[in-house]
């Protein structure tokens, strides 16, 4: 049985730590190596990892001064000793069979291995049985729907990783969305892919997580992701060119949209004026595209405030 090195970062989380981490320490897959990074959480934290590792002797913690989630992941990463890579955010948990389930979708030789999720609220979900509807994925097939948001999303967590499809790949030091930046070059390392519906991780978003607390122009870090990421796809999957374009443009529509909702005028004008930038510097004619997307990136094209005002008073896309 191969080891699988578990990454969780942790920083003020004291109510949902030791749900998550027992939910891991009773993995029915035993070979596991989990590492705690204290993110230099204030609380009662950094304690209660400790704790654990006493408790454990599969786990590992690492403190340091706090630096966010990426950093955090990437001291994990570079200490890791795993032939497989999982990580878990440490206010969520997963089923007691996740990464046995995981590491048997991977015994036919795919690299990444992914299973459903489920959002809860703060009550805790008890895992009940469910499809599982296991599909394989070329490289070029995941891309594709990665791009699309779909499957093989942005997210890391509801996966299992061989190691050296990560490589020296890293998060980004100081992004609010870090996993936007890494995810896709992941898989673009991958040649087989294997993902499964049955619903193993539950994602629990507070409402002073990292999405919820984001100012809309913190959230065009998103926007630099897709920029970045298009030119990944532009250069190792040129196939998905004008996919990738098409996602790009409905993304700055849907960050425009948010930055009228949310932003002064003049912090609004500034972010439609960046996102109008984006779209000189990356054209695209909408073709093979619906005719509700050609008429809505027609829009676009004439009007970036315009169109993503009329959505917001349809009440479109947010």
């Amino acid at each position: 049985m191969k080891t699988i090195s578990v990454i969780i970062p942790v920083y003020k989380v004291e109510a949902y730590l030791d749900r998550c981490v027992q939910s891991i320490v009773d993995q029915t897959y035993t070979n596991l190596e989990i590492i705690l990074v204290d993110d230099g959480s204030p609380d009662r934290c950094p304690q209660m990892c400790d704790e654990w590792a006493k408790r454990d002797s599969r786990i590992r913690v690492i403190h340091q001064p706090n630096a966010g989630s990426g950093a955090a992941r990437n001291t994990a990463l570079d200490a890791a000793r795993g032939e497989l890579i999982a990580f878990v955010d440490s206010d969520d948990y997963i089923s007691h069979d996740m990464y046995e389930y995981l590491y048997k979708l991977m015994l036919q030789g795919a690299d990444i291995a992914e299973c459903g999720h489920v959002d809860v609220g703060h009550h805790d979900r008890v895992f009940q049985p469910s499809d599982d509807n296991v599909r394989t994925y070329t490289v070029q097939e995941a891309m594709a729907e990665h791009i699309c948001d779909r499957i093989f999303r942005q997210l890391i967590w509801n996966k299992l990783y061989r190691r050296e499809i990560i490589g020296e790949i890293r998060f980004p030091v100081g992004k609010k969305i870090d996993d936007e930046f890494f995810t896709y070059q992941v898989l673009g390392n991958a040649k087989t892919l294997v993902r499964s519906d049955k619903i193993c991780y539950a994602y629990h978003q507070q409402e002073s997580s990292v999405m919820h607390s984001m100012s809309a122009k913190k959230r065009l870090q998103a926007v630099e992701a897709k920029i970045q990421r298009h030119q990944y796809i532009e250069k190792n999957f040129p196939d998905l060119t004008v996919l990738s374009l098409k996602n790009l443009w409905f993304t700055c529509m849907y960050y425009g949209q948010l930055s009228l909702r949310e932003m002064e005028k003049d912090q609004a004008d500034q972010t439609i004026k960046y996102l109008r930038g984006v779209l000189r510097e990356h054209p695209f004619c909408p073709k093979n595209c619906t005719a509700k997307e050609k008429t809505w990136l027609s829009l676009e094209r004439v009007s970036l405030r315009g169109v993503c005002s009329l959505r917001n008073a349809l009440k479109i896309g947010l």
